[in-house]
């Protein structure tokens, strides 16, 4: 009996040791080509934390970075016959420290609050009656600060001693500032920025300003200008060593492809050929695959001359994917053949769970793995920066030994390596996958309980039982990826044609990956939005809003999960205003709204809108049952005071306040309109006849009040004055009906008339424009050629933007830049053209 269970537990292994060798040999494919140049390409898109772009058209010109352009180094090279081509990153060894940062050493300055008199530039400059105080300088919830900065300007003198010439070598300054910020050395201008907030910039000194940096004392001063929110002031110099790369021939970069769940790259190295596709299986029909914190990185190797080639692939990053700041220390570890696996991790040593809120923030919590199946040609290991480089451009492989302890290596040379003999190599390709992952332990605090990610079904899932799932189904979720990628490539080519569809393919990860899904005590579906590159609020309503028709297209329930935080809000009592929250918290921490102000219109139409168009596409009401009590007191809020909002702020925020707002009025009405609807499909006759009648009568008066002659007003009381009226797209999709269809086309014939060469601006006060409102816009439009000019300059936009970063739903339409905005999950408001089309064909 005993022999006959060691067979049968043999002949399992080996079956599964067929399947995993199976799964490393699939051939992934690109079956469609999108044509556009990203702004920014997504690798590695998982939440708002564990997300990784390349912001630039060849992957091996710059790091790879988080979407707030912090660097997650990701570098890779193939060693064919001897001769290493680095095909991605950037090798950047630390440099040498000259002036420390505060994230070293806590350095002595004067400063004052005061603008100064005289040269306060130069070295001389007398400063006695300056106070005197340690960097850095800001407020307290920023990194390392020693001197509390509060007022509106800070002017800082940094007297620094030097002890060698510094002209001949290669020097950069690392400053640090929120928000606007100026700084010379030696008297001589070095910085001046506008109104932005950055970590850790380099800049690369001058020869002018060199020759001013002679042994003996030097002076570095700065002044910053605090717009509002946090402030920061920390700077200091340090050398670029020598170049001592090892990976100093790049590959030649054929292509690059962004579809719905990949992205493909194809490099020439030599003769040979790179096929390298980055995967993030977010299928929203399988939440649990969705949210499982593993991404993918496929390589597909073959010869292109038909000989045979000997072939090795080195892959590499550091533990900058683990932390907030630079400075934060971490462990390391490596865990060997663990059911097949072995993982290199890191984290940082603190360990601050859920201690930090805001928008320019990574994760420092948790730990970041990089994984992948165990094999004699595989070696995975923790060392230092140069050596593993070098180790495997001289041999093809990197030491199975390490050479330190955790405790001993230092994060800044630390590398997390990955090296494969991929032996002699022709025409048939070679495949093989490793697999990037991050454990967060708790995603999110909802009303002051820590929740885990869904994924983790309450702890009982481990980070390692994903790994093995992610390995065991490698082949699988290939395929399915593949076969997402060519059905959304053709519904929605179908629904607004080929530009449409590249778009969309754009999109769609950005617009998930901006969110993460956990679960209430209840076991409720809590989908949490960031809203990125803004303020970091978590749960922001009119941001839900534009994102939605993603969600309502592919699965409603996530779209419940964006709601039910607003809906717990008030139903608990905590929030007792008759209207809507806009948000419940600042990301991470979902306990209560934290925006300086109130949106009442815009936020309680929203609600009653999105919870109108899940019945339509569910084909019942039953989720309107369940909130009926606060949906009532919205609709009520709105019908008092929608039709000629107060002077007050709508989802476009950033265009201030204002009264009588055209388009605002016509959301009231569509959240009236929706009410009456769900009214009549839970069988509330008398109510939806009350409602849908005030919302017609709300209707005919807009008509009036909004006329402009050829179009309609931006405000009810400015003639010559015009806006996109986006919000009128539900009267039709929902099937409302109350507005005339002349009011949609005149709208549409008029806004053809205002378009600039990247889009159509957003209305008469400013060229900026929302893309996403655009498509909402050009949905409106009756007929493809109208709908495709109001298209086809945002496809120009998103093709050639100079400004490098994922996707920015706000930008000129003048010259094509980013105004603000980046990274958010609005751009799932692109599928709106396809939502419509789902919307028809139901009816």
């Amino acid at each position: 009996m005993q022999k006959s269970l060691s067979l049968l537990l043999i002949g399992a292994l080996a079956l599964f040791s067929c399947q995993q060798e199976k799964a490393s040999e699939v051939t992934v494919t690109a079956t469609k080509q999108n044509s556009l140049r990203a702004p920014a390409y997504p690798l590695v898109t998982v939440d708002p934390y564990f997300s990784a772009w390349h912001f630039s058209d060849k992957l091996y010109d710059e790091p790879v970075r988080h979407w707030t352009g912090t660097e997650f180094p990701l570098i890779g090279a193939l060693r064919v016959d001897g001769q290493c081509y680095r095909f991605m990153g950037v090798e950047k060894l630390p440099m040498k420290e000259i002036i420390p940062t505060a994230a070293t050493e806590k350095w002595d300055a004067q400063y004052t609050n005061n603008e100064p008199k005289g040269a306060w530039k130069e070295l001389n400059y007398d400063a006695s009656a300056w106070q005197e105080g340690k960097a850095a300088f800001g407020t307290r919830d920023e990194p390392n600060i020693s001197t509390e900065w509060n007022t509106k300007d800070i002017w800082v003198r940094r007297t620094i001693e030097l002890t060698e010439d510094l002209k001949d070598k290669d020097i950069f300054l690392d400053y640090s500032h929120d928000d606007v910020f100026e700084l010379y050395i030696n008297g001589i201008e070095v910085v001046k920025t506008g109104y932005v907030w950055k970590k850790n910039v380099l800049v690369q000194l001058s020869d002018e300003v060199k020759a001013t940096l002679k042994p003996g004392k030097n002076i570095i001063v700065a002044h910053c200008f605090n717009t509002t929110g946090g402030s920061y002031v920390d700077f200091g110099l340090f050398e670029k060593e020598k170049n001592q790369d090892a990976f100093t021939t790049t590959a030649v970069q054929k292509s690059a492809n962004v579809l719905p769940t990949q992205t493909f790259y194809t490099f020439e190295c030599g003769p040979v050929e790179l096929i390298l596709v980055f995967t993030a299986p977010l299928l929203m029909d399988d939440l649990e695959l969705m949210t499982r914190p593993v991404n993918y990185l496929t390589y597909q190797v073959k010869a292109t001359d038909a000989k045979s080639h000997d072939v090795q692939i080195y892959f590499e990053t550091t533990p900058q994917w683990a932390v907030n700041e630079e400075s934060q220390p971490v462990n390391f570890e490596m865990i060997e053949d663990q059911n097949g696996l072995t993982y290199l991790k890191t984290g940082t040593i603190e360990q601050p769970v859920l201690q930090k809120r805001g928008d320019d923030l990574r994760m420092d919590w948790g730990y970041f793995y990089m994984s992948a199946k165990w094999d004699k040609n595989v070696e995975m290991n923790l060392g230092e920066y140069r050596a593993m480089k070098k180790e495997f451009a001289a041999n093809g492989m990197i030491s199975s030994d390490s050479t330190a302890t955790s405790s001993e290596m230092k994060k800044e040379k630390t590398v997390l390596a990955y090296s494969r003999n991929l032996g002699q190599i022709s025409s048939k390709s070679n495949n093989g996958f490793l697999m990037l992952g991050y454990d967060d332990l708790y995603s999110i605090q909802y009303f002051e309980k820590n929740l885990m990610p869904y994924w983790k079904k309450n702890g009982e899932v481990t980070i390692y039982q994903q790994f093995e799932k992610a390995s065991k189904e490698y082949a699988s979720i290939m395929k399915r990826c593949e076969a997402f990628n060519t059905d959304m490539i053709e519904e929605t080519e179908k629904a607004g044609g080929q530009k449409y569809a590249e778009l969309c393919a754009l999109s769609y990860r950005q617009a998930i990956a901006a969110h993460k899904l956990v679960q209430d005590e209840a076991g409720d579906l809590l989908f949490f939005s960031k809203e990125n590159f803004s303020n970091g609020s978590i749960g922001t309503v009119d941001v839900t809003y534009p994102s939605a028709p993603l969600f309502l297209v592919y699965n409603p329930n996530l779209l419940k999960g964006m709601l039910n935080p607003i809906f717990y809000y008030s139903e608990s009592g905590k929030w007792t205003k008759p209207f809507a929250a806009h948000d419940v918290g600042t990301y991470p921490l979902a306990n209560g709204q934290t925006y300086g102000g109130d949106m009442p219109v815009e936020e309680s139409g929203n609600m009653l809108i999105l919870t109108t168009a899940i019945a339509q596409i569910e084909g019942n009401a039953d989720y309107a049952k369940k909130h009926w009590d606060v949906l009532t007191v919205w609709a009520d809020y709105l019908i008092g005071e929608g039709l000629d909002p107060a002077n007050q702020l709508c989802t476009d925020d950033f265009a201030g306040h204002f009264a009588h707002n055209t388009n605002l009025s016509i959301k009231a009405i569509m959240g009236v309109a929706g009410y009456g609807k769900l009214a009549d499909m839970l069988g509330k006759k008398e109510i939806a006849a009350k409602y849908l009648s005030a919302a017609k009568e709300m209707a005919q008066k807009w008509e009036t009040m909004a006329n402009g002659g050829d179009h309609y007003k931006l405000t009810f009381d400015q003639s010559g004055t015009w806006s996109q009226k986006y919000n009128l797209v539900w009267d039709q999709m929902l099937g409302f009906k109350i507005f005339s269809t002349d009011i949609a086309q005149k709208e549409i014939a008029y806004y053809q008339t205002k378009q600039n060469k990247y889009g159509l601006p957003l209305d008469s006060r400013k060229t900026y424009t929302k893309s996403d409102w655009i498509i909402w816009t050009a949905t409106m439009a009756t007929n493809e050629k109208d709908f495709q000019a109001l298209i086809d300059p945002i496809h120009t936009y998103a093709n050639e933007t100079t400004t490098r970063m994922p996707l920015s739903d706000w930008h000129e339409t003048t010259d094509g830049k980013s105004v603000g905005f980046r990274a958010r999950s609005v751009v799932g408001g692109y599928f709106m053209k396809m939502l419509d089309a789902k919307m028809k064909a139901k009816k």
